[in-house]
C-alpha cells in the first residue's frame, strides 16, 4: 500500500482513499504535533524504540477476504486444471514447432505433427469442461428447469432418508419400552 493510500489522498474523482495503519510505520502514523518518543526520554536505547509497538501489535501476514464465487466444483475444476495444462502443452509444442521450421531442423515436422494432435487434445479438454459442468449443474440441482432431473432425484433421497429415520424411531421406541421382540405388554 502507497503512502497516498496510507494517509487518504484524494484520487481522480475527488474520491477519498481510506488503508488501514501500517503498526511497523511508527513515525508515518503519528498524529500531527504528538512528537516521536526517543531513547532519551523513554529511559530506552535508541535501537529498542519502536520495538514495543510491534511487538504489542499482532499483525497477520494476509487478511482473508471472502470469495466473490463460489468455489468450482471438483470433477468441474479438475476437468479446467485438466484443459489448461493440455492448452499449455499445445501452445509450447506449436512455438517449437515454429523454431524448428524456422531453423529448417529435421525436427520440424513431427512437432508440427505432434501440434496437430495437441490442438485436438486442446480442443477436447475444453468442451469436456463445459460438458463436465453442465452434468455437474443438471445432477445437483443448479439449474432451476421444472424438468430437472435433479429435483426428482432430490425427492426420492428426500423420502428414503424420512423413510430411514422413521424406521430407526421405530426402533429405538420398541428398545426404551424394553421390548426385546415383544407385541404387547401383557
Amino acid at each position: 500500500m502507497g503512502t497516498a493510500e496510507r494517509r487518504g489522498a484524494p484520487r481522480a474523482g475527488g474520491a477519498q482513499l481510506r488503508g488501514h495503519r501500517d503498526p511497523e510505520a511508527i513515525d508515518r502514523d503519528l498524529p500531527e504535533g504528538v512528537a516521536e518518543p526517543s531513547g532519551q526520554e523513554t529511559g530506552v536505547p535508541a535501537h529498542e524504540v519502536g520495538r514495543g509497538a510491534r511487538e504489542q501489535h499482532y499483525r497477520p501476514l494476509w487478511v482473508e477476504e471472502p470469495a466473490r464465487r463460489r468455489r468450482l466444483p471438483d470433477p468441474v475444476r479438475t476437468a479446467a486444471v485438466r484443459a489448461v495444462l493440455l492448452t499449455a502443452v499445445t501452445l509450447i509444442q506449436a512455438m517449437v514447432a515454429f523454431l524448428c521450421t524456422m531453423a529448417g531442423s529435421w525436427l520440424a515436422f513431427p512437432m508440427v505433427i505432434s501440434s496437430v494432435v495437441s490442438t485436438i487434445a486442446a480442443t477436447w479438454g475444453a468442451l469436456d469442461v463445459w460438458v463436465t459442468r453442465q452434468v455437474w449443474n443438471q445432477r445437483h440441482g443448479v439449474v432451476s428447469v421444472p424438468s430437472s432431473t435433479a429435483r426428482a432425484l432430490r425427492r426420492e433421497r428426500r423420502r428414503t432418508r424420512r423413510q430411514e429415520r422413521a424406521a430407526e424411531r421405530a426402533q429405538e421406541r420398541i428398545r426404551r419400552r424394553g421390548g426385546a421382540g415383544q407385541l404387547s405388554h401383557s
